[in-house]
C-alpha cells in the first residue's frame, strides 16, 4: 500500500479511543476510508460513533513514523479492511481487525492454514510433536500458522521450515520488534523463506498482556482449524481453541500421559468435543472436504536420524530408561528406585540424553519417543 493510501488507515489506527469495531462501523457508513477521515465529528455522531478527540493529521509524528517504517522495506505493507488482499476468513468473525501490518508474502493469508499452538513451557516430547506435525502439514500443502511464542509455537514454525513450507506468525506486538527477542533469527528466516509476520498492532506496540488474546483470535480465524499440542488447564492455547470453536473452525488436540500436567488442557478439550489426534491424517480427513485439490498426497516417509536404540545401551542405562515415563522424575528418585549410585545415575542419564532417549525437563528426566 502506497503512503497516500496507507495514511488514512494509520490515522484511524492511531486515533485515541477508537477501536476496530467503531472504525469498521464508520467505514461501512461512509463507504471509503478517505471519506471517513474527512468527515466531521457531527457526521460521525450521526453514524453512531462519538468522536471525543480529533483524528491525528497526516503529519502527526506517529503517522509519519509509521509511513517511514512501511517505506523502509518493500516486504512491509499495510492491508486495510477494504484492500482486496485482506483475508476473507477475517471478515466473517465478530471482531475483525481494521487493518493488518504484514512483513513477507501477504498472499499467504488467503491460503489454507492450520494453526498449531500450545504451551510455552512444552516438554521435549511436546516440542517434537509440534515440529513433526507442522512439518507433515507443510509437506501436505497447508500453511502452518502460530504465534511466534516460545515452546510449541516456535517448534511449529521451525517444523514448517524444515519441510520447505511456508509459515505465518501472528504477533502480539508491532512488527518493528520481535517478541520474544530470542526468536529474532526465526522471524527473519521465516520471512526470507517465503512466510509472513502479521499484526494488527502499529509499530511501537509492546508485548502487553491484553495484546495476546486479541492476537489469538486472528490465529484461529485465519485457519481452517487449530491443533493444540500441549496445554495446561490455564493455557492461553485454550483461549485460541475456544475462539476457533466460536468462529466455526475445527479444534484438534493431541492426548498425553495422565501424569503430564501439560496434557490436561488437551484432555479437557477432547472431553468438550475436540477431535483426538494421533497423526496428521486424523486432521486431514476432517479438513479434506474444504481443501479439495489443494491437499497433496503423502510422500515417502523420511527416516529419522535417531540415535542408538535401547538394545544398544549398557545395563544401567537400560534400567533407568525402564523407570522413565512421560512425567519428569527427579534424579534423587531415580537413585532411590534404581539402587544405583548418584554418579552412576548421572552417567547413565547423560548416555540416554546423547542417544535421544531421554531429556531433562521440569527439574527431572523423562523418556522420549514412547
Amino acid at each position: 500500500m502506497a503512503s497516500s493510501a496507507a495514511a488514512p488507515w494509520l490515522r484511524l489506527i492511531r486515533a485515541p479511543g477508537l477501536g476496530s469495531g467503531a472504525a469498521l462501523r464508520l467505514l461501512r457508513h461512509f463507504g471509503a476510508v478517505e471519506s471517513l477521515v474527512q468527515a466531521s465529528a457531527a457526521a460521525w455522531r450521526k453514524a453512531g460513533v462519538e468522536r471525543r478527540e480529533a483524528l491525528p493529521a497526516d503529519d502527526d509524528p506517529a503517522v509519519v513514523a509509521d509511513l517511514a517504517w512501511l517505506a523502509a522495506d518493500p516486504a512491509r505493507r499495510l492491508i486495510g479492511y477494504s484492500d482486496p488482499l485482506y483475508p476473507e476468513a477475517l471478515r466473517g468473525i465478530s471482531s475483525p481487525p481494521l487493518a493488518l501490518f504484514v512483513v513477507g508474502d501477504p498472499a499467504l493469508l488467503a491460503q489454507p492454514q492450520l494453526a498449531v499452538v500450545g504451551s510455552r513451557a512444552a516438554t521435549p516430547q511436546g516440542l517434537d510433536n509440534a515440529r513433526a506435525f507442522a512439518a507433515e502439514l507443510a509437506r501436505r500443502g497447508l500453511i502452518v500458522t502460530s504465534g511466534l511464542a516460545l515452546g510449541v509455537d516456535g517448534a511449529a514454525h521451525r517444523g514448517a521450515l524444515d519441510a520447505a513450507g511456508a509459515t505465518i506468525a501472528v504477533c502480539g506486538t508491532g512488527l518493528d520488534r520481535v517478541y520474544p527477542a530470542r526468536h529474532k533469527a526465526l522471524a527473519h528466516e521465516l520471512v526470507q523463506r517465503g512466510g509472513a509476520l502479521v499484526s494488527e498492532l502499529a509499530p511501537g506496540a509492546g508485548a502487553l498482556r491484553q495484546h495476546f488474546p486479541s492476537r489469538n483470535r486472528i490465529i484461529s480465524a485465519l485457519s481452517l482449524g487449530v491443533l493444540v499440542v500441549e496445554a495446561s488447564q490455564d493455557s492461553g492455547s485454550l483461549i485460541t481453541a475456544r475462539l476457533a470453536a466460536e468462529q466455526g473452525r475445527e479444534v484438534f488436540a493431541i492426548p498425553g500421559s495422565i501424569h503430564n500436567p501439560l496434557a490436561r488442557g488437551c484432555h479437557r478439550l477432547i472431553r468438550e468435543g475436540a477431535k483426538l489426534v494421533e497423526s496428521v491424517d486424523d486432521i486431514l480427513l476432517e479438513l479434506a472436504p474444504r481443501l479439495g485439490a489443494w491437499l497433496r498426497e503423502a510422500g515417502p516417509t523420511v527416516p529419522s536420524a535417531s540415535g542408538p536404540g535401547p538394545e544398544s545401551l549398557d545395563p544401567e542405562a537400560r534400567q533407568l530408561l525402564s523407570l522413565l515415563g512421560d512425567a519428569p522424575l527427579a534424579v534423587d528418585r531415580l537413585v532411590a528406585s534404581s539402587g544405583l549410585s548418584a554418579a552412576s545415575v548421572n552417567a547413565a542419564l547423560l548416555h540416554l540424553e546423547l542417544a535421544g532417549l531421554a531429556a531433562s525437563h521440569g527439574g527431572g528426566y523423562q523418556r522420549l519417543g514412547g
